[in-house]
């Protein structure tokens, strides 16, 4: 008897122990409506003080664009899936690269730089202030974005997800990424010249599907803008929303997924430079055709520069030199990421595992071609309401993701309580997301669409 009362007073004391534990480190998720937090509030008072300049007189643009092969000289973390657990690649079966493009009118210098990257990592970020604090184009000024390959350099992420997803840290990973990104904005500045800017999409929805959600709406449009200079030197960037994940998670090679063999094959052909940034890729994923993985990247890449080709001869240029650029800090409702779906960790649990950065939205304005980077995987399904805003502003929309901090999944808010990766494991930041995020590149569309003038 007295066996059973201790054995009793241990079992109790073990759950008691449990019970504390878990208190600690899981709460309720907060549903409080998202216009009525104070990060709703301060997001709202930071629009309504920016000041942007008309810039739309300048007497010219001048663009100029590089690229620098970063690939490591041996075998490195590999960045993408956390079931590889950062195992190093067997072997490069195609260069990595940081692709840059400067942009200077005169009055403002602003530059565009996407790498062969699963994101754009903030310890990178952090790095690369540092040297680009003495240029003359700083990192407000700076426009980031990834290619969100699957199959990149990783080890440079210094929290537990950060090496659950891109292996061990290495800070000479960091530093090589972020003296690259550097060079290629240097290597741009020295290459600007006049330089014209036309925009076109065209809808392709051959090589794109909802993954995430049966019956789900779809981004299918390919965005591009050419830049082409007054000695007929030609740049193309292409935004599209297929997640380059085709190369699965078994086949661990260094690689740029779809968009490499894309830029590669539009060099060759319909420009001198090209650069490709993940756009709203959440919830969005290829369609896979072909015998091998390497056959379906082939045929995405070809597929997507075949409904690109068609346009780009009919893309007329305008005269709007305008250029502005603002790096806008992102007010969040804190940490929310659910261990289930009614029930969250708590912020210093997130912070410990997940880190705690600086978010914040990215915006480029170059001529009638507005572009907006945000720190996440942003749902395509939330795209079409407000590229069809944009253009009652006379604008030409992009959105990106990935643009240097990270907040997960962005997904439309009906599917919050979905008990899937998307809207459960990688939602971090709690409900309501899906609306605030549109509010917010609508108020970025108002208040840049009014500085300049919406005539080209």
């Amino acid at each position: 008897m007295k066996f059973l009362k201790i054995t009793f007073k241990i079992i109790l004391g073990f759950l008691i122990f449990v019970a504390v534990l878990l208190a600690c480190m899981v709460a309720p998720v907060d549903s409080t409506p998202y216009q009525q937090m104070p990060y709703y509030q301060a997001w709202k008072q930071q629009m309504a003080s920016l000041k942007t300049q008309n810039l739309q007189n300048a007497p010219t643009l001048k663009v100029g664009w590089a690229k620098v092969n970063f690939t490591p000289t041996s075998p490195t973390p590999t960045a993408g899936y956390g079931v590889r657990q950062g195992a190093l690649y067997s072997s490069v079966h195609d260069s990595v690269f940081v692709r840059a493009l400067v942009f200077d009118n005169g009055s403002t210098k602003a530059a565009i730089v996407a790498a062969d990257l699963l994101i754009v990592p903030p310890t990178v970020v952090e790095k690369l202030k540092q040297k680009l604090a003495k240029t003359s184009i700083p990192f407000e000024n700076v426009y980031l974005g990834a290619t969100h390959t699957h199959n990149s350099v990783g080890g440079w992420g210094d929290t537990f997800t950060g090496k659950l997803f891109a292996g061990k840290f290495n800070p000479d990973n960091v530093e090589r990424i972020a003296e690259a990104m550097a060079v290629a904005i240097q290597l741009a500045q020295n290459q600007c010249q006049p330089a014209r800017v036309g925009y076109g999409q065209i809808a392709d929805s051959l090589h794109v599907h909802n993954r995430a959600f049966e019956g789900g709406h779809i981004d299918p449009y390919i965005r591009t803008v050419q830049f082409v200079q007054e000695n007929g030197q030609k740049a193309l960037l292409c935004a599209y929303a297929a997640h380059s994940t085709i190369i699965n998670s078994a086949t661990v090679v260094l690689s740029r997924d779809y968009p490499g063999v894309l830029v590669d094959s539009l060099e060759r052909g319909e420009a001198n430079f090209a650069i490709f940034m993940a756009g709203a890729v959440g919830s969005m994923g290829p369609k896979e055709e072909g015998k091998t993985e390497f056959e379906c990247v082939t045929n995405e890449a070809d597929g997507i520069e075949n409904a690109i080709q068609p346009i780009l001869p009919t893309v007329t240029f305008g005269n709007n030199t305008s250029l502005q650029i603002k790096t806008l800090h992102l007010p969040l409702r804190e940490p929310n990421a659910r261990v289930l779906l009614g029930w969250r960790l708590r912020p210093w649990v997130f912070n410990w595992a997940f880190g705690k950065f600086d978010a914040y939205v990215k915006v480029l304005r170059v001529g009638n071609v507005l572009m907006v980077g945000l720190p996440c995987d942003f749902s395509g399904e939330l795209m079409a309401e407000l590229a069809s805003y944009a253009r009652t502003k006379g604008l030409n929309l992009i959105i990106t993701s990935f643009n240097g901090g990270y907040a997960g999944y962005i997904t439309p808010d009906k599917y919050y309580n979905k008990d899937n990766y998307e809207t459960r494991t990688m939602n971090w930041f709690g409900p309501y997301n899906g609306a605030y995020f549109q509010e917010i590149v609508r108020d970025v569309i108002d208040k840049f669409s009014t500085t300049a003038a919406d005539k080209s």
